[in-house]
């Protein structure tokens, strides 16, 4: 990743946004979310992805409880 190039970021462990790399100081980049013109945030190498593809295939996938069905307390004497 060089400055200028877009790349994209997990966000919360939830969504998938997009930022542009603005300065890379060894293993850190600062970026700015696409939507925002002010500000920045500083990330590791290691949270940013080329493609949303990438990102999108490293969420945590959701976790389906199986339900038993409802148990009345009185089944329990």
């Amino acid at each position: 990743m060089e400055v200028g190039d877009k790349a994209f970021i997990i966000e919360s462990n939830r969504i998938v946004r997009e930022v542009i790399v603005l300065k890379r100081s060894r293993d850190f980049f600062t970026v700015r979310f696409v939507e925002n013109t002010s500000g920045g945030i500083q990330l590791r190498a290691s949270r940013l992805f080329s493609s949303k593809e990438e990102a999108q295939s490293c969420l945590p996938k959701k976790q389906v409880q199986k339900r038993t069905g409802f148990r009345s307390p009185y089944d329990y004497l």
